[in-house]
């Protein structure tokens, strides 16, 4: 498991963040903090977290002052920052402290946890050791980057088309745009508007299942299980 310390100076949103840790297989909430330096002490106790995700605005430290004091103590932490500060000074900042990604709020779970799966990998590649070819080097400096869809519209994410993507790639059978909906974190709206999207583009096909009244509903299929 991945053990993971949340930092944030909101007891309910540190709160809500470590729900959505939880929710993500391979990862365990170590703890949480509310300020600097309760998040420095919290370093220093077991079981020691394997990630941060660290807030900028805390009340007697900035998150970023937080990183450079774990570095000055030898902490190696990888941190995560998940933060309101959209200045590009303190995303300038935290990249060159060592920061493996940047998360704005306010966001959904979808987007927590495509950067924890990213970090997941991003863990797994390093973990076999040994030396790396420089196809190896790519991969493992690109784990944490989600490869944009190709011919994705404009106002469409491509961390959520690719959640959507893979919910219906592992899906035994069709599924709605609210069964989408539930295993990705997203809206209905949103699910199905992505899948329209795919639909459109060949990748998924539409069926429908018809009831005892009603509309039909729509249900989708990737295209290679159609």
């Amino acid at each position: 498991m991945i053990e993971v310390l949340v930092v944030d100076d909101d007891t309910m949103v540190a709160q809500v963040n470590a729900a959505y840790v939880e929710k993500v297989p391979g990862f365990h909430v170590a703890g949480e903090a509310h300020s600097a330096a309760e998040a420095l002490a919290r370093l220093e106790m077991p079981p020691r977290p394997d990630l941060v995700l660290l807030d900028h605005y805390l009340p007697d430290e900035t998150g970023l002052a937080v990183v450079r004091e774990m570095r000055r103590r030898g902490h190696r932490t990888d941190v995560i920052m998940v933060t309101a500060a959209r200045d590009v000074t303190t995303v300038q900042a935290a990249m060159r402290l060592g920061a493996l990604q940047y998360l704005v709020k306010p966001f959904a779970f979808a987007g927590l946890r495509a950067k924890l799966e990213a970090y997941a990998q991003l863990r797994r590649k390093l973990d076999h050791g040994g030396e790396a070819e420089q196809a190896e080097v790519d991969r493992i400096f690109g784990a944490l980057s989600a490869p944009p869809e190709p011919g994705l519209p404009k106002g469409h994410s491509p961390t959520t088309a690719e959640l959507v993507r893979k919910s219906l790639m592992n899906a035994e059978g069709p599924l709605s745009a609210q069964e989408i909906a539930d295993r990705t974190g997203v809206s209905r709206q949103t699910a199905q508007r992505y899948l329209k999207l795919l639909e459109r583009t060949g990748r998924a096909r539409l069926t429908l299942k018809y009831g005892d009244a009603g509309r039909p509903e729509h249900r989708y299929v990737w295209a290679a299980r159609a």
